[in-house]
């Protein structure tokens, strides 16, 4: 794997590789887990991202049950000093919303079941529009002072609530976010480019992707006629229906013959080598699913390569 990148200013590294825990306790039981935490550490892996809504969709499930899995396998491991864990609030059923009581009781909620002290990377999983943020910047603050959060990150924000957000950070001398998690893939890329990408990179933030695959579409497994027995499958499947689905993947199926590649490592490595985008964010069900993950990091993709995808995605 690639050399270690630097979250923001923070001096946080991390591996090229981030692991998402949405599938924690979900469609991976805890042994599955496990096995892919294993998998993901030994192969020099050290950025585990989750939130303490995953899985609240799931009927009978509360909420926590990722954060739940990681904790206790943090614990059974003893590695908790080797890795960075990132976690997030806004959507636990029980924490709605980023008002400073909320947001202390979520981070409380999620240092219990993480069974750690601190938290490496905190996001306000989605925007509270009805908190001022000054009242959310200062709560981050209060909680990176108690030692309880590290540094703090955002998602799903528009940009201006964003740029608020740092400009306040800047003139109160408070915590300030180094990092931002947005939905950005080849076949999503109107809701990143333009104003976000341009608040992150004027104030120096690290951009971790989300939905980098197009939840599973750009691992290339996704064609006509063929049935997909996945969770997802719905949101995936329905990239095949545009025109620019289409062409992305002609495009991915193209250059990743020429490198001998997976789709899903060529679909990562054109996501790596946009302006600001940092680690890379991916989840893997099973161990097996890594390695495509991993080679995505070492991908080099020509220039002729990186244009004719942008081009596709269109």
């Amino acid at each position: 794997m690639s050399a270690p990148l630097t979250l923001g200013n923070s001096g946080i590294e991390v591996s090229p590789l981030a692991l998402g825990g949405n599938v924690f306790g979900w469609t991976a039981d805890e042994k599955q887990s496990f096995a892919v935490l294993d998998a993901y550490a030994a192969g020099g892996g050290t950025f585990v991202d989750t939130a303490d809504s995953y899985s609240a969709w799931v009927e009978g499930h509360r909420g926590g049950e990722s954060e739940t899995v990681l904790g206790d396998w943090l614990a059974s491991r003893g590695n908790r000093e080797d890795l960075v864990i990132a976690t997030k609030a806004a959507r636990h059923p029980e924490h709605l919303g980023l008002a400073a009581g909320t947001l202390r009781a979520a981070a409380e909620a999620s240092l219990r079941r993480l069974r750690i002290e601190r938290i490496d990377l905190f996001y306000t999983h989605f925007d509270d529009p009805d908190v001022p943020v000054e009242e959310i910047i200062s709560t981050l603050d209060e909680l990176v002072r108690a030692g309880k959060v590290r540094a703090v990150a955002a998602s799903n924000i528009s940009p201006e609530r964003l740029q608020e957000s740092l400009d306040f950070s800047d003139r109160a001398g408070m915590a300030r976010y180094v990092a931002l998690q947005a939905h950005y893939s080849l076949v999503s890329r109107d809701t990143y480019e333009g104003g976000l990408q341009s608040v992150a990179e004027r104030g120096g933030l690290t951009t971790i992707p989300y939905f980098g695959l197009a939840a599973g579409f750009l691992t290339g497994k996704y064609r006509p006629g063929r049935q997909v027995d996945s969770a997802r499958a719905g949101g995936a499947a329905k990239h095949l229906e545009t025109e620019r689905g289409r062409r992305v993947l002609a495009e991915l199926d193209k250059v990743a013959e020429a490198h001998g590649a997976e789709i899903a490592s060529v679909a990562l490595a054109w996501l790596a080598a946009r302006p600001t985008v940092g680690p890379l964010l991916a989840s893997a069900r099973v161990p097996e699913q890594l390695p495509a993950l991993f080679a995505a990091t070492e991908l080099r993709l020509t220039e002729e390569e990186l244009a004719g995808l942008t081009a596709a995605s269109d």
